[in-house]
């Protein structure tokens, strides 16, 4: 079994490849865990549609040996921890290729989402794609 998690955007900060490395290693060595991080598109040049489009065929391409297709999308079904675990589970029994996809900023086209096996959904909130965090109460106007 191999998992991908296919990814579109820029660098990861040091301290969110220091929490993956520490993560990773905490899975056992035959899930065969890898992360590829593809180029964004120019958003600028090109409209949306366009931009995540010519993103899913990267996504696509860089997917081409795996058996199962997951997406990852703020509409996508939402998973507890253990189902999550059954579905790993599943996929080494059965000696899945699997290939999860993180879209860009714009995220995943629906023809994409289309052609996944499934669709997952990790959290309603969506994330920033700038490498920017929230760093302080100020930022947070709720609180």
């Amino acid at each position: 079994m191999r998992i991908n998690l296919i990814t579109i955007g820029k660098k990861m900060p040091n301290w969110i490849n220091l929490g993956i490395e520490h993560y990773q290693k905490q899975l056992p060595s035959y899930y065969n865990f890898t992360i590829t991080s593809l180029e964004s598109q120019n958003r600028k040049s090109s409209s949306s549609a366009n931009s995540k489009n010519l993103e899913a065929k990267l996504l696509l391409e860089a997917a081409s040996d795996s058996t199962l297709l997951v997406a990852f999308d703020e509409t996508g079904t939402q998973k507890t921890s253990k189902q999550v675990s059954k579905s790993i589970e599943s996929w080494q029994l059965d000696g899945e290729n699997v290939a999860l996809f993180i879209g860009g900023a714009d995220g995943l086209s629906s023809e994409m989402k289309q052609k996944c096996h499934q669709v997952w959904g990790l959290s309603n909130l969506t994330m920033t794609h700038n490498g920017k965090t929230i760093s302080s109460r100020a930022n947070l106007p709720w609180i």
